[in-house]
């Protein structure tokens, strides 16, 4: 994996599981929150995170069934394309690149974020099922986008749970 295949695993596991803070007043911070059932997605968004930032520290914080990953630098606003003080990812209309979508190999590992964190993969009367539930269209919109370039044939479904409109491309 070179650092652009990372950079592309990082965008996907950030749009999904990514928060950004600016606790201190002087460096932003991504937390991705993890669940411990999968210690092969930790490892992995900690070997990319290392790549992308490697003279940062990262930490682990363990919480109730699950752990954070954390780290800190002034970049994560422009390498993620959002930021703490404008609101939610829904509402600060993220651009998804298109270099995502350019060169297959970048497209698998910015699914393969995706799908590691607010996706799902079953059986379903003798089919391979993979399903991705995002609120943010334009998120859901780039799933799709992705999966086509790899030919595959998605569907959006709008949800409606709590209330909220949502999208799964299944």
């Amino acid at each position: 994996m070179n650092a652009k295949s990372h950079l592309a695993y990082l965008k996907g596991i950030a749009l999904g599981d990514g928060n950004i803070s600016n606790p201190n007043g002087r460096a932003f911070r991504m937390r991705v929150t993890c669940d411990l059932k999968y210690p092969k997605i930790i490892d992995s968004i900690q070997k990319s995170v290392a790549v992308i930032f490697p003279k940062n520290k990262i930490s682990l914080i363990k919480r109730k069934g699950c752990l954070d990953i954390s780290f800190y630098s002034n970049l994560i606003p422009e390498i993620f394309g959002w930021t703490n003080y404008k609101g939610t990812k829904l509402s600060q209309k993220i651009k998804i690149e298109n270099w995502l979508f350019k060169d297959l190999k970048y497209s698998k590992y910015f699914l393969k974020g995706l799908l590691e964190s607010d996706g799902s993969i079953y059986q379903d009367r003798n089919y391979t099922m993979i399903n991705f539930v995002n609120y943010n269209q334009d998120i859901a919109s780039s799933c799709k986008k992705a999966f086509i370039g790899l030919g595959f044939e998605p569907r959006i479904y709008k949800t409606h749970e709590n209330g909220k409109n949502g999208l799964m491309a299944n």
